[in-house]
């Protein structure tokens, strides 16, 4: 996994740094994730800032310490990249207060929001304003924005970079939004093409159209039926044609929740070939399985589908290897009654998997089964979605970044209890749900998140406010 080109050790290089009086908080703990795995430290905080790293021996004196317990580990604040908030236009489906309630209760420190789902979509500068103003003084977390990518907005992408999008998202069939129509394989390119000498990448939805118009209409119960309806090889024809446009262009592509691992063999080859082509998976495909999903239960539809429970193995051999390199909830909440619950009909229901507090702890508790460690976890979640959403102070601990954490209980069980989630609809497919670790606090900029206390900041290109 690369490392985003940060030091092997964090302790040793605050010790050549200057060192301060005092620091306005010191945390101490047996357990903390840095770059080079876990270790226990003294962690310096001055500003917001990491601002030094030392052996818990040499502890450096403070306004404040903290001292943790032998049972958690300080993971980096989670960097979620892939979150649908809704609002404006839709904020009875989701909004920024609650979703950055729901950020701060799972460990996430950091979300960057999609440009669909709220009226307008976030394809010219004036919506990204109106959605700015919308989300200010709101956030309990750093929120970044994605732009969108449309038929006929070219010419809005430049302007949209200029004011401080993180990066672009398209889609390559229909998204399910009017107003978020969905591009060609030709306008894709054509979008890779503008955005190749910055460094913003674009992000595909890739399934293709070509193949979903030849498939039948489903309106049925069945959870197999909607399987068929969206098979892997809808999924398999857009990544190719993803990579080949990136090949082509020199962008920077990214597939969004990838599903199917057939093409996961396509990513590695064009890895190696050194096109700029990176992929995103989500917990839903790693720790759900189709084999599972009874008649009706329409809270589990999502596109691409959950696929059979052969296809995680590959998946999870992708994230080990490095082919994939993050792991996002792709939050896509709604009204209950847009779920189809009294007919049950995957068809009809809206699809989208409402999960952003329960993302780290499904993800490690399906890691840890199959022997993953909690800095694997990290890279996953922390540092992957921000390299990509190009936010050089979120994902790790280390001198210089932001003092975002997550302090874990990673041995403890809960169940999970949909009434108690901060989400604005408690709705979940994993109510009831037994799963470990527990997240004691989040920690934003040096200080614990409090609830009453909205200080998140909206951040513009390249990662500052």
């Amino acid at each position: 996994m690369p490392s985003n080109g940060r030091s092997a050790n964090s302790a040793a290089r605050s010790a050549s740094r200057p060192v301060r009086e005092s620091f306005d908080v010191v945390i101490t703990a047996q357990r903390a994730v840095l770059p080079d795995g876990e270790q226990s430290c003294a962690i310096a905080v001055a500003g917001g800032r990491i601002a030094a790293i030392e052996p818990l021996s040499q502890r450096p004196p403070a306004h404040r310490t903290v001292t943790l317990t032998d049972d958690v580990v300080v993971l980096p604040g989670l960097v979620d990249s892939h979150v649908h908030i809704c609002e404006p236009g839709n904020t009875d489906w989701e909004g920024f207060a609650t979703a950055s309630l729901a950020a701060a209760a799972g460990g996430v420190t950091t979300l960057v929001d999609m440009p669909l789902d709220c009226v307008p979509t976030t394809t010219d500068v004036a919506a990204l304003e109106v959605k700015q103003a919308s989300a200010r003084g709101q956030c309990h977390v750093d929120v970044g924005f994605w732009g969108g990518v449309v038929p006929g907005n070219l010419e809005e992408l430049s302007a949209l970079s200029d004011a401080g999008v993180l990066g672009f998202k398209c889609f390559l069939v229909d998204s399910g939004s009017d107003e978020f129509p969905p591009v060609s394989a030709a306008e894709m390119e054509q979008a890779l093409s503008v955005l190749a000498d910055t460094e913003l990448p674009l992000l595909v939805h890739a399934e293709s159209a070509e193949v979903a118009t030849a498939l039948p209409m489903v309106n049925s119960a069945h959870y197999p039926d909607y399987l068929r309806a969206r098979p892997r090889g809808i999924e398999n024809l857009a990544v190719a044609q993803v990579i080949e446009a990136a090949r082509r262009t020199g962008g920077h592509a990214h597939i969004c929740h990838l599903s199917s691992s057939d093409a996961v063999p396509m990513l590695r080859s064009a890895q190696l070939e050194q096109v700029r082509i990176t992929a995103e998976t989500c917990p839903h495909y790693l720790a759900l399985c189709a084999e599972d999903i009874a008649d009706g239960m329409t809270t589990l539809k999502c596109s691409p589908p959950i696929r059979e429970r052969a296809n995680q193995g590959p998946l999870w051999n992708a994230l080990g290897s490095g082919v994939i390199d993050a792991v996002v909830s792709d939050h896509s909440p709604c009204t209950p009654s847009m779920r189809q619950a009294a007919s049950g009909d995957f068809g009809a229901a809206w699809g989208g998997i409402a999960s952003l507090q329960l993302g780290l702890p499904v993800v490690w508790t399906a890691a840890s089964a199959r022997g993953f460690s909690l800095s694997a976890v990290a890279r996953w979640m922390s540092e992957g979605p921000a390299r990509l959403a190009g936010l050089p102070t979120k994902g790790g601990i280390e001198v210089g970044m932001d003092a975002d954490f997550c302090v874990l209980a990673p041995e403890e069980r809960f169940e999970v209890e949909a009434g108690r989630l901060a989400h604005r609809h408690p709705g979940t497919p994993y109510d009831g749900r037994s799963l470990l670790g527990v997240v004691r606090e989040t920690w934003l900029r040096g200080r614990p998140i409090d609830r009453s206390e909205a200080r998140g900041q909206l951040l513009s290109g390249r990662g500052r406010p």
